[in-house]
């Protein structure tokens, strides 16, 4: 008995060695860490006082702190920032659905300013802005080594006032000036109209307003075309939406899902980590959807188009969005400031992340360039007055094997091609969405 109890003794000493050995170490390590982290703030300390008693122009002790704080975030991403009281204002006036400004969504690459997307019926919009477009002058000056919050500071202005920034596109040969007349952007989050049978849903952003809104057209629309079974599928047009609220995208897909995983989110830590599932429930009652992307679909939109291909409830046409796959959370500061950090990842329910990558489409159908256009409406005028039928001849046989009825449904039909005809000039993307829907229900009626 003494000896088991001189080995468990002896055992709780080896323990208690061993554990001095391990620890040790670390602690020191720690210790060490700890000791690099003061150090370094001493040196912020000193860098901050020497600048403020030696530099060649007297500064403000508020805006070299703000300014220090705003590097050290956005060294994190381009989507980490310190947002002052006055930006803190603006962004919540944004995610309400109504700001001033030019109306464009604007990421940070190689140092320049690039456009994300374009809004619906603002003034860059109206202007020509595209997705993917760089921004390197404002008003001539240069916005290279700025960061975002300070080029996205010189492009903000009093209403009504002219701002000409200088763009770089993919395929233009040389940079070129747009001028642009800021306005307050009042955005609708959604809009919606009949193109036929097919009821088009264009989502613009994800505010507060989006789900809301898209419930109300989506029925509205329903019920302007005779009820859900003259309904031969929707349309949600996601392009040059650069996002918004996480809520909001995950609202708009359970919309259309009556089951399954949404959307994950995965940060740092486990706690950090969510998954939402749907809701039964099914706007569209079962029918066909066709989501739209470009590259001007970013965030929360690839977040519902990633959510609907993946449980294969919709078909994604278009090309290639954005690939901005990263969650932010607005953390109120002292001072009534914010700081926006990277905080998460979120996840398809299949499990794939769109972090840089985006959401490739099931069809790619790219949109024609506008001298493309052009020269397609040229073609059908052309064309237009170049068609002759039978029925267009002198003394041509009158058809009547077919009653009055039957000619008028055959009339009906083709001044309806002639119709989609005309929106494949406008906007191509939609017109191949459409007819997707159109040949689904072809095939549907016959089995």
């Amino acid at each position: 008995m003494k000896k088991f109890a001189m080995a468990a003794i002896g055992g709780t000493l080896a323990g208690a060695v061993l554990t001095t050995q391990v620890a040790g170490p670390l602690i020191a390590q720690e210790n060490a860490n700890n000791t690099s982290v003061y150090e370094q703030l001493d040196l912020f300390g000193d860098i901050f006082e020497r600048i403020r008693a030696q530099y060649v122009e007297e500064v403000e002790e508020e805006d070299l702190i703000e300014a220090a704080i705003n590097g050290m975030l956005t060294s994190l991403d381009p989507h980490s920032s310190y947002l002052s009281p006055t930006d803190a204002d603006r962004m919540r006036d944004q995610t309400r659905g109504e700001f001033g400004g030019l109306g464009i969504e604007v990421t940070q690459e190689d140092g320049f300013v690039k456009v994300v997307s374009p809004m619906d019926g603002t003034p860059a919009d109206e202007a020509g802005m595209q997705a993917g477009d760089f921004i390197t002058h404002v008003d001539g000056e240069g916005l290279l080594g700025l960061t975002l919050d300070d080029a996205i500071e010189l492009m903000r202005g009093p209403v009504g006032s002219e701002i000409v920034i200088t763009v770089v596109r993919e395929g233009a040969d040389e940079p070129f000036d747009v001028s642009i007349i800021r306005d307050t952007i009042e955005l609708t989050a959604v809009r919606g109209r009949l193109e036929g049978d097919t009821v088009v849903l264009r989502v613009i952003t994800f505010s507060d307003q989006t789900y809301p809104k898209l419930e109300e057209t989506l029925n509205d629309l329903v019920e302007e075309a005779g009820g859900i079974d003259a309904v031969n599928g929707f349309v949600l047009d996601l392009r040059n939406n650069p996002g918004g609220l996480l809520t909001q995208a995950i609202r708009v897909s359970d919309a259309f899902l009556e089951e399954g995983e949404i959307v994950s989110t995965r940060g740092r830590d486990q706690a950090d980590s969510d998954r939402v599932n749907a809701t039964a429930g099914d706007l569209a009652e079962g029918k066909p959807v066709v989501v739209l992307i470009n590259g001007g679909s970013a965030s929360a939109s690839e977040i519902v188009a990633g959510a609907l291909q993946d449980h294969r409830r919709a078909i994604v046409v278009g090309t290639k969005s954005f690939g901005k796959g990263s969650v932010q959370t607005v953390m109120p500061l002292r001072g009534e400031g914010a700081m926006r950090l990277t905080t998460a990842r979120y996840y398809t329910p299949s499990g794939r992340s769109i972090q840089s990558l985006g959401v490739s489409p099931d069809i790619v159908v790219q949109q024609p360039p506008v001298e493309q256009v052009e020269v397609m409406e040229d073609e059908e005028e052309d064309n237009a007055r170049r068609r002759r039928s039978e029925a267009d001849l002198r003394g041509a046989i009158s058809n009547d094997s077919l009653s009055e009825d039957e000619q008028q449904i055959i009339r009906e039909e083709q001044e309806a091609a002639e119709q989609a005809a005309e929106l494949r000039i406008e906007d191509y993307q939609l017109a191949y969405a459409i007819d997707i829907l159109k040949g689904y229900m072809a095939i549907r009626s016959e089995q």
